[in-house]
C-alpha cells in the first residue's frame, strides 16, 4: 500500500469511528485501522448502550463536557444514520436519607452541567415515573435527556458513513511497529502490511497504552475494568420505561436495570479492575451479586428470564477522566485514551474535539462540498405494518423469508448485512439482531451459514464467528450451497 494518508486512526470502536466520520467531511485522506475483523468488536461491542444524562461527573472533567455536548448531538445523528435510539430518560433511585443527600449533590452537579430538564423527585413522583420501581424508594433523580442506543449499530453506522465519504477501512491490522520517514509515519502490522500517514490518532481502547509505547509517546497504563451483564428475554416482566440507576459508588455507577432500545432488558454491569486485557469470563459470584442489586431496584427482576450473559472491559485510567490531547513527546500524534463511561455518549462530541486538536496542531482542514451525512435506511421487516411488509415483499420476496424467528429477521436483512461488509456470524448478529433472541442462534445459525456461503462464495470451513480462530465448522459437512431464489433480486 503506497498511499500516504493525511490521518491514520488506530482503533475502530465508537471513538475511532466517530473521529473518522467527522474527518470525512473534510478534504483529507483518512484510514481507519482495526485489529479485529470488524468495527466495534473491541470495547464497544459490550457497551451497555446508555446515553447518559450529564449529572454523574463534575464540569471540571473533560468527560462531563463531552458527555453533555455528545448527548445533544444524538437526535441529528439518528436522523442521518438510522441507528436505534430512544430518549427514554434516566432515574436514580434512593433508599435512605443518606442516599438522598448524595442525589442532591448529583442534582446540583447536573444543574451546573446544564443537564436538560433534570429533576429531584420525592417518593410519589419517582414511583409515578416508574411504577415497577421498588416501593421502598424514598426519592430519586430524573434526567429526561438520558436514553438508550444500540451501540454496535451506532458504530457500524458511523463507520459506514465515513466510508461513504472517502475514509478507507482496514480490518485485521494489528499494529506492531513503526518507522519515521521524513514527515510521514510508516505503520507495520504483524502480517507485514504497511500504511503511511502524516498524522496518527491513537484511539486503540484497551491497547492505547501499548500503541503509545510503540510510538515512544507518553507512558500511561490502561486498567481493564471488567463488567459482567445479563440479558433478559423481551417478554420479561422487569422491562422498565426508563434506565434505572442506584446511587453511585466512588468507582462505579452501580448495577443498573436497562431497557434496551430493541425491547429486551439488561442488568449490570459489575466493575472490577484486572490485569488481563483478554479475560472476558463470567462468575457465579457476580451473577448473584448482580441480581441481588438489580432486585433492590426492580423487584420483578428474575433469573428465570435470562437468555445470555457476557462481560466487557472498560479502558480505565488513573484519575478517572478521558485523556485526549496532542502528544507532548511525538509530533503529529493525538492521544484518545481512557474512554470508558460515558464514552458512548461523548463520542459524537469527541470526534469534534479531536478534529479541533488536529487543526490546532497544524492539519489543514477544508470542508468537502459534496459531503453527504445521510445513509440509506435498511428496511426492518419487524418494524413495518402488515401493508408495508406486503408491499416490500412484493418487491423483494426475501423479506418474506424469516430466518431468525425470535427477533423476526428476514433473509433480505441478512443479505444486506453481508453486502455492507459484515461477513462473520457476530457481524451479522450486531447488524441485524439475528441470533440475539431467546434461542441465541439455536434455530437460525445454520440458515445464516448457508446464506453467508452463498453470498461470499467462501467454503463453509472459512466462515467464522468473529474472525480467524473462531471457525464454526472445522471440516466440510458436505454441500451447503443454497439453491433457492437469490435474495435481493
Amino acid at each position: 500500500m503506497s498511499n500516504i494518508y493525511d490521518v491514520a486512526i488506530v482503533g475502530a470502536g465508537v471513538s475511532g469511528a466517530s473521529i473518522a466520520r467527522r474527518l470525512s467531511a473534510y478534504e483529507l485522506s483518512v484510514v481507519l485501522l482495526e485489529k479485529e475483523c470488524d468495527v466495534s468488536f473491541g470495547v464497544s461491542k459490550a457497551n451497555s448502550g446508555i446515553v447518559h444524562g450529564g449529572f454523574h461527573h463534575s464540569s471540571s472533567t473533560l468527560k462531563a463536557r463531552l458527555e453533555i455536548a455528545g448527548n445533544i448531538m444524538y437526535d441529528r445523528l439518528q436522523r442521518e444514520l438510522h441507528f436505534p435510539f430512544k430518549r427514554c430518560g434516566i432515574l436514580v433511585a434512593a433508599f435512605s436519607v443518606e442516599e438522598m443527600k448524595t442525589l442532591q449533590n448529583l442534582y446540583l452537579q447536573g444543574v451546573e452541567n446544564q443537564s436538560i430538564g433534570i429533576e429531584l423527585c420525592n417518593r410519589e413522583r419517582i414511583l409515578s415515573l416508574e411504577p415497577k420501581l421498588n416501593p421502598d424508594a424514598v426519592g430519586g433523580l430524573h434526567a429526561p435527556s438520558g436514553g438508550i442506543v444500540e451501540p454496535y449499530r451506532f458504530v457500524f453506522s458511523l463507520a459506514e458513513s465515513a466510508r461513504k465519504n472517502g475514509v478507507t477501512l482496514i480490518t485485521g491490522f494489528r499494529l506492531t511497529s513503526f518507522r519515521q520517514e521524513k514527515e510521514n509515519y510508516l505503520l507495520l502490522d504483524k502480517e507485514g502490511r504497511e500504511i503511511r500517514a502524516r498524522w496518527i490518532v491513537n484511539a486503540a481502547g484497551l491497547y492505547a497504552d501499548e500503541v503509545s509505547k510503540i510510538f515512544n509517546a507518553e507512558e500511561y497504563r490502561i486498567i481493564p475494568r471488567k463488567g459482567e451483564e445479563f440479558l433478559m428475554d423481551r417478554n420479561a416482566s422487569c422491562f422498565t420505561g426508563k434506565v434505572i440507576f442506584p446511587v453511585p459508588s466512588p468507582i462505579s455507577k452501580g448495577i443498573l436495570v436497562i431497557p434496551t432500545v430493541e425491547g429486551t432488558t439488561m442488568v449490570g454491569p459489575t466493575a472490577a479492575d484486572q490485569e488481563d486485557k483478554e479475560d472476558l469470563s463470567t462468575t457465579r459470584e457476580n451473577f448473584e451479586k448482580t441480581f441481588y442489586s438489580a432486585r433492590r431496584l426492580i423487584p420483578a427482576v428474575s433469573e428465570r428470564d435470562i437468555i445470555t450473559s457476557f462481560s466487557g472491559l472498560r479502558p480505565a485510567l488513573p484519575g478517572n477522566d478521558f485523556y485526549i490531547d496532542l502528544s507532548k513527546r511525538v509530533p503529529r500524534f493525538v492521544q484518545v485514551a481512557g474512554i470508558q463511561s460515558p464514552g458512548l455518549t461523548a463520542a459524537p462530541a469527541l470526534g469534534e474535539y479531536v478534529k479541533e486538536l488536529l487543526k490546532k496542531g497544524g492539519l489543514r482542514l477544508v470542508e468537502k462540498p459534496d459531503f453527504d451525512p445521510f445513509l440509506e435506511r435498511v428496511p426492518r421487516i419487524r418494524e413495518l405494518s402488515v401493508y408495508e411488509a406486503d408491499a416490500l415483499i412484493e418487491k423483494n420476496p426475501a423479506y418474506g423469508e424469516i430466518v431468525c424467528r425470535c427477533e423476526s429477521i428476514s433473509e433480505a436483512e441478512i443479505v444486506a448485512a453481508i453486502r455492507h461488509g459484515h461477513t462473520t456470524l457476530d457481524g451479522i448478529k450486531f447488524y441485524t439482531r439475528a441470533q440475539m433472541g431467546r434461542c441465541q442462534g439455536g434455530f437460525c445459525t445454520y440458515r445464516i451459514l448457508k446464506i453467508l456461503q452463498r453470498e461470499t462464495g467462501k467454503p463453509i470451513e472459512e466462515i467464522t464467528k468473529r474472525g480467524k480462530g473462531s471457525e464454526i465448522i472445522l471440516s466440510s459437512l458436505g454441500d451447503l450451497t443454497v439453491r433457492s431464489r437469490e435474495a435481493g433480486q
